[in-house]
């Protein structure tokens, strides 16, 4: 399936059901927002690979995921605070640069994983991490329903949460097989010595 939606280009990697509190501040993101809530359309999240998250549009990677907005409220610093909710992974086809710097994308919608794939014994250990680390978490991520079961929720919640490289969370994300993501944070955590 193809949709075309404006991206948010950052210096960040999310995943289908994990969440991104962002504050906003920049007045093509802050309209972005507003008409994205008032068409009730989607925002693509991808990782920038040239550039800044602020002034000229920046160059992007080519997957990224489909979110929609969770929450928003005005902070006391005057920025508008947003929780983005990740849906699906797109990958992007074509893109135009507006006048503001917005880029607006056509993207397609790349498979979902499958529902449940269960997790290997092997890996139980990056299971414990996981849990070790949401139990120290705070709102927005206290509203995750864990599934510990499942590789795909899994592995997605590590790479957004354990302090690897953007290149290597980039990487990642773009991995089809979530026993193989599995692994490959295994490999990556040993390298960390974590």
């Amino acid at each position: 399936m193809k949709l075309t939606i404006p991206l948010f280009p950052l210096k960040t990697v999310l995943f289908p059901g994990g969440f991104l509190p962002l504050r906003v501040f920049e007045p093509r993101y802050l309209d972005m927002i507003s008409s994205c809530l008032k068409n009730d359309t989607d925002i693509g999240v991808v990782m920038i690979r040239v550039g800044s998250e602020v002034g000229k549009a920046a160059d992007t990677h080519e997957v990224g995921t489909l979110t929609n907005i969770d929450y928003f409220h005005r902070r006391n610093d005057g920025l508008l605070g947003v929780t983005l909710v990740g849906k699906q992974r797109f990958r992007i086809l074509s893109r135009q640069v507006q006048s503001d710097q917005l880029i607006l994308a056509e993207v397609e919608l790349l498979e979902e994983l499958p529902e449940t794939i269960q997790v290997e014994e092997e890996y139980r250990p990056l299971v414990d991490l996981l849990k070790q680390i949401i139990n120290q978490l705070e709102a927005p991520f206290t509203k995750f329903k864990p599934d510990y079961e499942d590789a795909n929720w899994v592995s997605a919640r590590l790479v957004e949460l354990l302090p690897f490289e953007l290149q290597d969370k980039q990487h990642l994300l773009t991995i089809d097989d979530a026993r193989r993501r599995l692994q490959d944070i295994a490999v990556l955590l040993q390298k960390m010595d974590i």
